[in-house]
């Protein structure tokens, strides 16, 4: 069984970790099954966040009484000190526990620092001192924002999507990390669902010795594949041709899903509707051509080009204009044209 050490925190753990986001769409009961599971198999790294609507608190019904057992790292996304600490005891309340091993600024759209203004560095440093965190990090989906950070030395890890989708700055952030000592906690290992290939996700993961791939786990089916890739790993080589072929089809301005473009004031689903050419190709397509999602993609007709989505998303897209395109390739399907 693999681990990795995330960089100068000295956390040494299983090199697959578990990414909570999705445990808020199930129950209690078949949440704390699967993450008991995780921990029964070798999985001892746990990644949350206080805007996960009950993923804290899934986790501690879980683990209540064996914390010296696994990491915890969660993260706020407050925007001033009040909020900072407000959202910190909750997720330790949340969480059952007096500590969390990092805590992370989540996906802000500047780099914290001390003298900034915010007071939300300082405030991570109090926490620190007084034994409430014990490492410091930012989770970001901006190029500019991550390299700051790392340039910074502030943070003792960086959390950022990373797949073989990647593009060459994303791969050039993944060694300066690794150059600066600092954990790499790579997110979005699967490209936010286009990858469909999990054993070609993992076989490139495991080329990484200083990256740790959180893999967001919703099904026990979806933790048993991982769980399988520890006792035979993929070979990179049997799974190369699959990775090209993604790349091939997928690189590129295309939509990855985090949905930061959101909320639209029109009430477009835009992180769903604006990668929906490659979603429906890449699983099976009655899914997305249910009524509900006709309506969903429907509302396209009534975007305003206010350009907000565009303004916030981390990638640079231009956002209206994938809508359309997928609303036009949408339209085609239903007709009968393709499929």
């Amino acid at each position: 069984m693999r681990t990795v050490t995330l960089g100068s925190t000295g956390i040494t753990v299983n090199k697959n970790g578990f990414g909570a986001l999705p445990i808020q769409r199930i129950t209690d009961e078949e949440a704390v099954k699967l993450l008991r599971k995780a921990y029964d198999h070798g999985i001892d790294f746990f990644d949350t966040a206080r805007g996960y609507t009950d993923s804290e608190v899934k986790l501690g019904q879980a683990f209540e009484g064996m914390r010296d057992k696994i990491y915890i790292a969660s993260k706020t996304m407050a925007v001033d000190v009040e909020g900072f600490w407000k959202q910190l005891e909750e997720t330790l309340s949340n969480l059952k526990t007096d500590y969390l091993d990092i805590y992370q600024f989540h996906n802000p759209d500047f780099c914290p620092k001390p003298g900034d203004g915010s007071g939300l560095y300082e405030a991570m440093l109090e926490a620190k001192a007084m034994g409430k965190i014990r490492h410091i990090g930012i989770t970001n989906h901006r190029l500019a924002v991550a390299e700051e950070a790392i340039e910074s030395g502030l943070y003792e890890t960086l959390q950022f999507p990373f797949s073989y989708l990647a593009s060459e700055k994303e791969f050039a952030l993944v060694e300066k990390c690794r150059e600066a000592n600092m954990g790499f906690i790579a997110m979005k290992g699967l490209a936010g669902g286009l990858i469909n290939h999990s054993a070609a996700a993992y076989a490139f993961m495991m080329q990484y010795d200083h990256v740790l791939p959180i893999w967001g786990i919703q099904r026990e089916q979806e933790l048993d594949e991982f769980l399988s890739y520890q006792d035979e790993e993929p070979v990179l080589e049997t799974v190369q041709h699959i990775m090209e072929a993604d790349k091939k089809e997928l690189q590129g301005d295309f939509c990855r899903g985090c949905g930061y473009c959101m909320p639209c004031p029109m009430g477009i689903e835009i992180n769903n509707c604006a990668r929906m050419s490659l979603m429906i190709r890449r699983a099976p397509s009655a899914a997305q051509l249910t009524e509900e999602m006709q309506a969903k993609m429907k509302l396209i007709e009534s975007c305003i080009h206010c350009g907000q989505c565009a303004k916030r998303c981390p990638y640079g897209l231009d956002t209206p204009a994938l809508l359309a395109k997928n609303y036009e390739d949408y339209k085609e399907i239903l007709a009968g044209k393709e499929y």
